[in-house]
């Protein structure tokens, strides 16, 4: 086996122990009903209540970070269903019997996360309007990654280049606000 390949293959072992290991404190009632929710949130509602509350709290000033946003939230999905299509990577729960699904997958196929991968683009883009809301943003966020994990859908690898990808698309999506705002 070549250096690459086992390096790769531990790395595999470690992503899988690690998802068994997270994957079973789903097995508590509270663990599972909060890790649910926070994914449920994850879904959108929180990221369009937010976008609502944005838009009614400041008016025509708040329509450009939706737009961001929104341009970011598009983005994300082109990219995250092109690259889950290319790497068909099964879900944890359908390759190791030991994983609890606790949760319900919305498209077939694991890697990236894309619930990880929006909510960081998200979290990214509404900070760099205002930072004053990490306190609340930055811990959803990284509860949504958990989710992931601890509900069986995602392994930690599909948490972190989820996490990863949003970051990138965030920091596009504000660079190309940034050049078009300059025109207006």
């Amino acid at each position: 086996m070549s250096r690459i390949n086992l390096y790769l293959h531990r790395m595999s072992e470690l992503d899988s122990s690690l998802c068994i290991r997270v994957n079973k404190t789903s097995q508590y009632r509270l663990v599972r009903w909060w890790f649910r929710s926070i994914s449920r949130l994850g879904d959108g509602v929180f990221w369009y209540t937010l976008m609502l509350g944005i838009l009614l709290s400041q008016g025509e000033s708040g329509l450009m970070p939706c737009i961001s946003m929104l341009l970011a939230g598009l983005s994300s999905t082109l990219i995250y269903k092109w690259i889950k299509g290319k790497a068909s990577r099964p879900r944890p729960y359908e390759v190791y019997q030991d994983i609890w699904l606790s949760g319900i997958p919305l498209d077939r196929f694991s890697f990236p996360s894309g619930h990880t991968l929006h909510a960081v683009a998200f979290c990214s883009v509404a900070l760099v309007y205002y930072p004053m809301l990490a306190w609340l943003l930055v811990p959803f966020t990284v509860m949504v990654g958990m989710s992931r994990v601890v509900l069986g859908l995602h392994y930690p690898t599909d948490v972190v280049a989820g996490a990863l990808i949003g970051g990138l698309i965030a920091g596009l999506t504000s660079e190309l606000i940034s050049r078009l705002s300059f025109f207006w």
